[in-house]
């Protein structure tokens, strides 16, 4: 078993049914760019009826059909805020605690001790977490908070702190697989490569997610010397 191998995100996506939401980041091979995606999946009707609308740089979770919605709580929330040099992506409402956290001189870490896993049992679906720090040298955390048993009696929480290398990039999702109840992420976040140029980040994400499950993609390059932002945006429901 070769732990350093690099997947490509193919490798890590087709042919699994259900992983959830899922958070890339990493850096190009020509070390120019930060990268990230953000992706949602579906299997109820209430989780299929979204879509990714952006606010400025921050971007938010509408609902598509706002006569559908049955529980706003966990499906209406913003996944991604800018801070300008600290980027936060996540599954959840955390991004914000995240952020007042950062703004009043505290830390991811320290914002995420005080949030635990979905209250959904029996699936205690997971909330992962990342942040990109974009100063003098680029690296990023990511986190996961889990149900520690079947039960969801506590959190158990990891976090995962990366220096950015050319061409790597890292994938963490909140599930394995279909299942029920559904079987959550596991181990440490998966190694994947990531392609030169933001389309094809895109495009490789979207058509290997599965084609009944996959609602949203959000995806961003950006230029580490300047600041200026590539991004994609793909909505099942627009497409």
């Amino acid at each position: 078993m070769d732990i350093y191998k690099i997947n490509s995100i193919k490798d890590v996506l087709y042919g699994n049914p259900y992983v959830g939401r899922g958070i890339m980041i990493g850096m190009t091979e020509d070390k120019k760019h930060a990268a990230f995606g953000y992706f949602i999946m579906g299997r109820s009707e209430n989780s299929r009826n979204r879509v990714f609308i952006p606010e400025g740089r921050d971007m938010k979770t509408h609902p598509y059909d706002a006569s559908k919605v049955e529980d706003p709580s966990l499906i209406i929330y913003y996944p991604i805020r800018d801070l300008g040099k600290i980027v936060i992506v996540t599954n959840g409402d955390q991004t914000d605690t995240i952020r007042d956290f950062i703004l009043n001189g505290s830390t991811f870490e320290a914002a995420l001790e005080t949030r635990e896993f979905e209250p959904d049992g029996p699936n205690w679906t997971p909330r992962i977490s990342g942040a990109l720090y974009l100063g003098d040298k680029f690296n990023y955390k990511m986190s996961i908070l889990k149900s520690i048993d079947a039960e969801g009696s506590d959190c158990a929480r990891m976090t995962f702190n990366y220096p950015a290398k050319a061409g790597l990039g890292h994938f963490i999702h909140t599930y394995v697989t279909d299942g029920n109840p559904i079987p959550t992420f596991q181990g440490e976040p998966e190694r994947i490569a990531i392609p030169p140029c933001i389309d094809c980040f895109t495009k490789e994400i979207w058509d290997n997610l599965d084609e009944n499950n996959k609602i949203s993609l959000y995806t961003r390059y950006i230029d580490l010397e300047t600041g200026e932002i590539e991004e994609r945006l793909i909505n099942k429901h627009n497409a």
